[in-house]
């Protein structure tokens, strides 16, 4: 009897189209004791079914993680780079998206904690303060820069903000303080929203705070599409990225984005004041020496401080790469937000680059325009060959933040010109005042710094060899020139004394390294292999690598060799390098009480392994790489997208669809297919040569009107023995398999 009820349950549940009445006739024809068809029955009926399922509820945090945070990501990079040109209009469903405030949890915590916090790791506490967070965003109840009243705190952030003292709280809301942790969310969700937009529409030239491109990238983009420009002007716009107004960033972001969520935050973080406390008002706090200094352990979620390498080679960033945008409460935000607003000007300058171009017949390296065809050598491309007087007339422009480099073929006119269109377009745009001096026109001869290499040109003789009309190798000694990017040996002596590692300008002298005094020897060395491997590869594509690496590991072994010498009080550099040896691998001070021989002791364990020093002599240091860089580079990332929404699209398939069919031949789903269909048919399996003769049907059927004529039988001959060629493969395939 329960067993009928509950299957009679289960189809009413199932097909609504029951009416309730005959409902109740069928429960009291099934249960005789029921006194009377009437709803209360009915109910109890509903009610104590198995099979009733309660609805999620959507307040809770794990009911909103339906896809992976990566995949959404992706989903929005793929669909702006099929539609780059549409306009973005709603963008406040991917606002809604949980996961991708999960996402960016991740991220901010790895950069907080300095260790990555898997989805599983995080606390139901944790997801349901970030899901108030995304609430409070939706419904405009966020304010950017908070002190006091969070929505979620920083795992490592343990402090109780309502047992504070009035001091403690006035200090938090007078002194400057760091990024709030919930404005870190925020960010990191709006940068995941907007970069791909944004990323798809961006010019080719622009290479600073994006994804995939760096100062290398810059360096070689000018080695392979800089060769024979004679006049540059080097601009620095950082004044734009400085004072740059809260109109025009809206205005620039309106262009592509109409959605007023996401448009009025960006705005209020703009707005919205950063409260720092003043330099010079602040009160000077009376020094009073302490008997005993606590010695500071770090918790166990903080993270240890910048090893010194890392934090010595970030102060050897060149000029252009050290100023980094920050606009109010954006944050990491600010980057792409220049990039947004500059990216106008990148777009005035292709156009400036199209209407520049005069083709000229006797300047032979240069004759079809830039993304056509391959120009010059390609295996050679900074050689330029000498021309006669009418030269091709060409211009090139690359952006790396606010530094902008533009190299012009043609006379020094078309470059005063040019310069003065600029500099009204930044004060009609940009509203800037730019003048000659910070614009400057220099001549390739001079050597023109960017990014801590000097580009320049040297003439050069090579032997030409070509075949003449009859097949002989013709040599002749041709003249041309050879772009050159060299690392600038002052500006690496600049930074170097920045960073109190040798003082003196003619005749530089190490200095030691106080600040490694209290480390091993071990450490010690290893820290400066590592700030000498960073220095290997930031000068990796410089013509003099060489030698300017050799001089960095001069410095660093001798400015080691003093600290050493001042640490053992071995008394001078040339002592320290007789008992260390030459890369200063060996113990320098031996433990009392053991044997003095350092192998014994590495071998049982009782001293630690030391690592000489790295490039220690110039034949260790490796070659420049000159590696050829194609003329419409793109990135690995953007390579991939544009393969992947090209082969996702309907169209490819059916191109290579007619492609097999002009051919003539049987693509492998056919073939399967077919031999699916003969032995249904059949009920037999079809020797080779049947399927051979099936197959040139079937390749004969593609091939509409046959003409008698002797050369399309021929084609038609050479078709049919290819396919049959395919198809005895594909059998040989399967019957070894």
């Amino acid at each position: 009897m329960h067993r009928r009820i509950t299957v009679f349950t289960f189809q009413v549940l199932k097909s609504p189209s029951i009416i309730p009445t005959q409902a109740t006739q069928l429960y009291s024809q099934l249960n005789p004791f029921a006194r009377g068809t009437n709803g209360f029955a009915l109910f109890r009926l509903f009610s104590f079914t198995p099979l009733h399922r309660r609805v999620p509820d959507p307040d809770d945090p794990m009911n909103l993680m339906k896809e992976d945070g990566v995949s959404v990501c992706s989903q929005m990079w793929v669909e702006n780079f099929r539609e780059p040109d549409r306009l973005v209009s709603n963008l406040i469903s991917y606002l809604r998206r949980f996961e991708l405030w999960v996402l960016a949890y991740q991220k901010v915590c790895a950069d907080e904690i300095g260790s990555y916090v898997p989805r599983s790791s995080i606390t139901r506490s944790a997801l349901e303060d970030l899901l108030a967070l995304r609430n409070a965003v939706l419904d405009n109840r966020f304010k950017w820069g908070a002190r006091l009243e969070f929505f979620i705190k920083s795992p490592k952030d343990k402090t109780d903000y309502e047992s504070l003292s009035k001091r403690k709280i006035k200090a938090i809301l007078t002194t400057t303080q760091p990024a709030p942790f919930q404005d870190k969310l925020v960010q990191e969700v709006l940068l995941m929203i907007l970069e791909p937009i944004y990323e798809a529409r961006f010019s080719q030239k622009s290479f600073a705070f994006r994804p995939g491109r760096n100062a290398h990238t810059v360096l070689r983009v000018i080695r392979r599409n800089f060769a024979g420009y004679l006049w540059y002007i080097k601009g620095d716009l950082s004044p734009i990225l400085d004072g740059l107004k809260v109109g025009l960033v809206i205005s620039a972001l309106m262009r592509d984005v109409r959605d007023k969520k996401v448009i009025d935050l960006i705005k209020l973080a703009l707005v919205t004041p950063v409260i720092t406390s003043p330099i010079d008002g602040m009160e000077k706090k009376k020094k009073t020496k302490r008997k005993y200094q606590k010695k500071k352990v770090l918790a166990e979620d903080e993270p240890k401080p910048d090893p010194y390498w890392l934090e010595t080679f970030f102060g050897f960033a060149p000029e252009e790469a050290e100023k980094l945008p920050s606009w109010g409460h954006c944050g990491i935000l600010s980057p792409l937000l220049a990039n947004i607003c500059l990216d106008e000007l990148d777009r005035w300058m292709e156009g400036k680059i199209k209407d520049f171009y005069r083709p000229s017949k006797s300047d032979v390296i240069w004759n079809s325009p830039e993304g056509e065809a391959e120009q010059g050598n390609t295996s050679w491309p900074e050689f330029v060959p000498t021309s006669g007087p009418d030269k091709t007339r060409k211009m090139d422009y690359v952006r790396y933040g606010g530094h902008i480099l533009i190299g012009i073929r043609g006379p020094r006119a078309d470059a005063a010109t040019l310069r003065k269109q600029l500099i009204e377009f930044c004060d009609q745009k940009y509203m800037i005042k730019l003048d000659n001096e910070s614009l400057p026109i220099e001549h390739i001869t001079k050597g023109i710094m960017f990014l801590d290499h000097v580009l320049c040109r040297r003439v050069v003789y090579p032997t030409l060899r070509y075949t003449a009309t009859g097949g002989k190798i013709i040599s002749e000694k041709g003249v041309g020139t050879l772009l050159s990017v060299t690392a600038s040996l002052k500006q690496c002596i600049k930074q170097f004394r920045k960073l109190n590692f040798l003082k003196g300008d003619r005749e530089p002298d190490p200095q030691p390294c106080f600040r490694m005094f209290h480390a091993t020897q071990a450490h010690t060395n290893a820290q400066m292999n590592k700030f000498l491997s960073t220095m290997v590869e930031w000068y990796r594509y410089a013509d003099n690598r060489k030698k300017v690496v050799n001089f960095c590991s001069y410095i660093i072994r001798g400015s080691l060799a003093k600290l050493y010498a001042a640490k053992y009080k071995l008394r001078s550099r040339a002592k320290v390098y007789k008992i260390g040896a030459r890369n200063l691998s060996r113990p320098l001070k031996e433990r009392k009480g053991q044997s003095p021989e350092y192998q014994n002791l590495l071998r049982m364990g009782l001293a630690e392994s030391i690592d000489g020093l790295q490039y220690t002599r110039m034949s260790l240091i490796p070659e420049t790489d000159y590696t050829p860089f194609p003329s419409n580079w793109r990135p690995d990332h953007e390579k991939a997208l544009i393969e992947y929404i090209r082969l996702d699209d309907p169209k490819t398939l059916e191109e290579q669809k007619g492609c097999i069919q002009e051919q003539g031949l049987v693509s492998p789903q056919d073939y399967i297919s077919m031999l699916v269909w003969n032995y249904k048919r059949n009920a037999i399996v079809m020797d080779q040569l049947s399927l051979v003769k099936s197959a040139g049907l079937l390749s004969s059927s593609y091939r509409e009107n046959d003409d008698p004529k002797n050369k399309e039988q021929e084609e038609s001959e050479e078709r049919l023995h290819a396919s049959q060629i395919f198809v005895t493969r594909i059998m040989d395939n399967i019957t070894a398999h």
